[in-house]
C-alpha cells in the first residue's frame, strides 16, 4: 500500500493565524502610537521656547473645542499659596510623593475655575503648606495645561484622602469648586516660594519614544512565525 498524504493541520494553520493576526495588530498599534509620539515630541520641542499666553482667552478656546493641550499660560490665583489642596499620588525621578492639587478661581466663561497641579512633594517631607481659605493674595503662576488621563485597569480607586487618577468633576468637587475647566494648569512656577519642599513640574524635556523598535519586535515575532508554521509543514509533506 502507498504511504497516506499528511492530513492538512486545520487546528496549528487557525492557531497560527490568530496568532498571526494578533502579531500584525500590535505591530500596527505601535506604529500609530509612534506617529502620535512624534507630533507630542514636537509639540514639546516648540513648548520649550514658546512666549506664556493669557489663560482667559486660551480657555474660551478649549470651550469652542480647541486643542489646548501643552499650552503655556499665565495665571493670577487669589490665595493659591495658602488654598486648600487634594494630594495626588506620584513618582519623580524614582521617588515616591504626591502632588498637590488646588483651584484657582477665574473669570473665563464658561468656566469659572481651573485646577492648578502646584507641585511634587516626596514621601519624605512628612509637613504640608499652610492652608487658610480666606487668603485672598495674589499668586501669579506661569504653566502649562494638560488633559486628565484616564483611569485603567490597574488604576486604585480614589479617596477622599488620597487621590490616584485626576478626575477634574471630582476633584473641583471637594475643593467646592464651580465650573471647572476640563484641564490642569501644570504649574512651572512656584505657587508658594516661602516652601521650598514643593517643587514645580515642568514640562519634561526629554520623552522616550521606542515605538518603533516595539513594532518591529512584533513584525520580527510574526515573521518568525511565519516561518516556523512554513517549517512545520515542509517537515509534514517529506515525512
Amino acid at each position: 500500500m502507498g504511504r497516506a498524504e499528511p492530513r492538512f493541520p486545520v487546528g496549528l494553520t487557525v492557531a497560527t493565524a490568530i496568532s498571526l493576526a494578533i502579531l500584525i495588530g500590535l505591530g500596527t498599534w505601535q506604529l500609530q502610537r509612534l506617529a502620535w509620539k512624534q507630533e507630542v515630541v514636537a509639540r514639546i520641542a516648540a513648548l520649550q521656547s514658546a512666549p506664556a499666553v493669557a489663560l482667559a482667552p486660551t480657555l474660551a478656546r478649549a470651550a469652542g473645542g480647541g486643542d489646548v493641550e501643552f499650552t503655556r499660560v499665565t495665571a493670577v490665583c487669589p490665595g493659591l499659596a495658602a488654598a486648600p489642596f487634594l494630594e495626588l499620588y506620584a513618582v519623580r525621578d524614582g521617588k515616591a510623593g504626591v502632588r498637590l492639587i488646588s483651584a484657582c478661581p477665574i473669570a473665563a466663561a464658561p468656566y469659572a475655575s481651573v485646577l492648578v497641579d502646584r507641585g511634587f512633594v516626596p514621601d519624605t517631607v512628612s509637613a504640608r503648606p499652610a492652608v487658610d481659605p480666606a487668603a485672598q493674595a495674589p499668586v501669579a503662576v506661569a504653566g502649562v495645561l494638560r488633559s486628565p488621563e484616564p483611569a485603567n485597569t490597574f488604576s486604585p480607586a480614589n479617596t477622599p484622602g488620597r487621590w490616584y487618577v485626576r478626575d477634574v468633576a471630582a476633584m473641583a468637587a471637594q475643593l467646592k469648586a464651580p465650573s471647572p475647566a476640563p484641564v490642569f494648569l501644570m504649574a512651572e512656577t512656584s505657587s508658594n516660594p516661602g516652601w521650598t519642599a514643593l517643587e514645580p513640574a515642568p514640562v519634561p524635556l526629554n520623552i522616550a519614544n521606542r515605538h518603533l523598535e516595539y513594532a518591529l519586535t512584533w513584525y520580527g515575532l510574526a515573521a518568525t512565525l511565519l516561518g516556523v508554521y512554513a517549517a512545520l509543514l515542509f517537515k509534514r509533506r517529506k515525512g
